[in-house]
């Protein structure tokens, strides 16, 4: 993303106050600005008007960056991490936001109703293999006509960069930004075979940019 495009999104995390953190600004500023997950998100998106549902939205940070790429779909965000959901909010409400709603839920139990797009964005590696396909199942679900399902996820495939992304991921459970470990990365062909059996049209394509792991964007939709 353009350096003063992340940096106006991010401004959205400042504090309140002198005295306040500024980690979640700093962080935001940063992946924003090093990460392809959002523009490339964003690009999937771009020509549909369906409500969005981001499982696992951590700060919210999609909600913002498809508000400055003009993708005015309706949008809630959930995720297990109560003060990151917080966080979300107070950023939404500073730069009004309005069609954006945040709530805390344990995706490893359930599912919010939903009747539009999905995206789940670097969560599929906490959950079980038999839970990732239920996840990703029930998100299959929820699509409308002219709806998608975007995923980015590390994938399965015994490469170098799957070994890194796993130790970033570990890296990040430890230092605290992350309440949960990585518990196994997503088979590609199990998803590909899900896709097919609930005849979507499917799409993977890498999305690492610059950086050394092992991402992937896989875009689903009905035929």
């Amino acid at each position: 993303m353009p350096r003063e495009r992340a940096r106006r999104i991010a401004r959205a995390f400042l504090p309140g106050s002198l005295l306040g953190s500024r980690y979640h600004y700093y962080y935001a500023r940063a992946k924003l600005g090093s990460d392809p997950l959002y523009p490339g998100v964003c690009a999937a998106l771009a020509g549909t008007d369906a409500p969005l549902l981001d499982l696992g939205c951590g700060l919210g940070l999609l909600a913002h960056a498809l508000h400055e790429a003009g993708i005015g779909v309706r949008y809630f965000g959930v995720d297990n991490d109560a003060r990151k959901v917080a966080a979300a909010r107070r950023a939404a409400a500073r730069v009004g936001l309005a069609d954006a709603g945040f709530e805390t839920l344990d995706l490893s139990r359930a599912l919010p109703p939903h009747r539009g797009s999905v995206a789940i964005l670097d969560v599929l590696q906490f959950f079980d293999a038999q839970r990732q396909l239920d996840v990703v199942d029930a998100a299959i679900g929820m699509l409308v006509p002219g709806a998608k399902l975007v995923i980015r996820t590390g994938l399965d495939d015994g490469s170098r960069r799957a070994r890194i992304t796993r130790h970033t991921d570990v890296l990040a459970r430890l230092l605290g930004w992350m309440n949960a470990a990585p518990r196994v990365y997503p088979d590609p062909e199990r998803l590909r075979a899900l896709f097919d059996a609930r005849g979507l049209r499917s799409e993977f394509a890498p999305l690492s940019g610059d950086t050394p792991f092992n991402n992937w964007r896989i875009v689903a939709e009905p035929r």
